[in-house]
């Protein structure tokens, strides 16, 4: 088998091929989010009022595995504020630079957005909807009950999107990463992933929740769903969510 373009990658991203990165020359640093001016925005519940049963870290760990499936228990909109606020949360904000969330990013840069595949929330209707991290709302994209056939169709056939309560799709904009680390930053946009997908699974058991991870799926069509460019913002990882 040959090296093929992933040897390519790891090798042309070595540190000491890092180049100047825009950050160093100067220029502006990109929005820490996308802008949420267009659609129906639609309040949380705020994460320090929340009435979840505590679980010790130690037991969200040992309990931890992937669950394809799901009863069909709905989420509560509070249960989905817990896993939002636990996986992007914005713990502080310094103004003019950056936030500080509930997940390491490097160089705090968090360039992932999450958007969200609805099919049993209680209060909010089946579709596609987008986390807003800076004031915990939901921004409504897509409201309809044919988005979830046809992200199962991106996903491969992978029958467990259907059937979950919600569906995590996690995009990086990439140029809030690479505007620091150059190319080497798109290294990071997979690391962060891994952080923002595992805290899913350690808060999902605080509430008897499975989690599945999806790393296969056809990137143009989930792109294509989630009007991305594929360029500039792209879809990176997904995990479904449901009650066990």
């Amino acid at each position: 088998m040959g090296k093929g373009i992933g040897f390519d990658f790891i090798q042309r991203t070595k540190f000491q091929y890092l180049e100047r990165s825009d950050q160093m020359k100067g220029v502006a640093q990109p929005p820490p989010v996308l802008p949420s001016d267009k659609g129906t925005v639609i309040d949380l519940p705020e994460p320090d009022r929340l009435d979840i049963p505590d679980m010790s870290l130690r037991k969200a760990i040992e309990n931890r595995r992937s669950v394809r499936s799901y009863s069909t228990t709905p989420l509560s909109l509070e249960e989905l504020s817990l896993l939002l606020w636990c996986t992007q949360g914005v713990k502080e904000i310094i103004p003019a630079l950056t936030t500080l969330r509930t997940v390491p990013s490097a160089g705090a840069r968090h360039a992932l957005e999450t958007y969200l595949l609805v099919n049993r929330i209680q209060d909010l209707p089946e579709g596609l909807y987008r986390y807003l991290p800076l004031d915990h709302k939901l921004l409504e994209i897509r409201r309809d009950n044919r988005i979830a056939s046809q992200i199962t169709e991106g996903c491969l056939g992978q029958d467990m999107v259907l059937r979950s309560a919600v569906t995590f799709l996690w995009t990086a904009v990439s140029y809030r990463m690479t505007w620091r680390y150059s190319q080497r930053g798109f290294r990071y946009l997979f690391l962060d992933c891994g952080h923002v997908c595992q805290n899913l699974y350690l808060a999902a058991e605080m509430i008897n929740a499975g989690v599945c991870a999806i790393a296969a799926f056809m990137d143009d069509e989930l792109n294509r769903i989630l009007t991305l460019d594929g360029e500039e913002q792209f879809t990176l990882y997904l995990a479904t969510v449901g009650k066990k």
